[in-house]
């Protein structure tokens, strides 16, 4: 027994090794993805406000309302109205918008504005503006239609200051 075997060192082996790191990073990310969710989802925690909170912006709203109207008026528009006989239209409108806001925005359309106006012209024929519900129906479309090219303004009415159908 002259040769004597010296104990053999364990291999490591780096699959085991890369396997466990893994699948520790992979539960660690698991872990921050369920907390995440939680803490977005059933753990938010919606602000409180009181009943005074709550009057006191119903009050500054309504202030705000009450301001002078801010009007800006378009240029006159002539198009057509569809349907046969063929009738020209021609109308000028002033826009009254809820705050300064708003009326900057509409300023910054421009071309935007006045083009969806006139698709809602050209698609109107002129049994629908010859009557004033009609007339109050046109307006009301061309509200919801320009309160959606708005971020930050709205359009509170819309007033026709020349309405001419030949």
């Amino acid at each position: 027994m002259a040769e004597e075997q010296a104990p053999a060192k364990p291999k490591m082996d780096v699959g085991k090794i890369l396997t466990l790191v893994f699948v520790a990073i992979n539960l660690l990310v698991l872990a921050g993805g369920a907390y995440l969710v939680y803490a977005s989802t059933l753990g938010h925690h919606a602000k409180v406000s009181t009943e005074e909170e709550l009057n006191k912006e119903l009050a500054e709203f309504r202030k705000s309302l009450q301001q002078s109207p801010v009007l800006y008026t378009m240029e006159t528009f002539n198009t057509n109205l569809d349907g046969v006989p063929r009738r020209l239209i021609r109308m000028e409108l002033s826009l009254e918008m809820l705050d300064e806001e708003g009326f900057e925005e509409v300023i910054s359309l421009g071309a935007e504005a006045r083009d969806s106006i006139v698709r809602i012209l050209n698609s109107t024929v002129y049994t629908d503006v010859e009557t004033v519900q009609g007339k109050l129906h046109l307006k009301n479309r061309i509200i919801a239609q320009l309160n959606e090219f708005l971020d930050k303004g709205v359009v509170r009415n819309v007033y026709f200051s020349d309405f001419v159908v030949q």
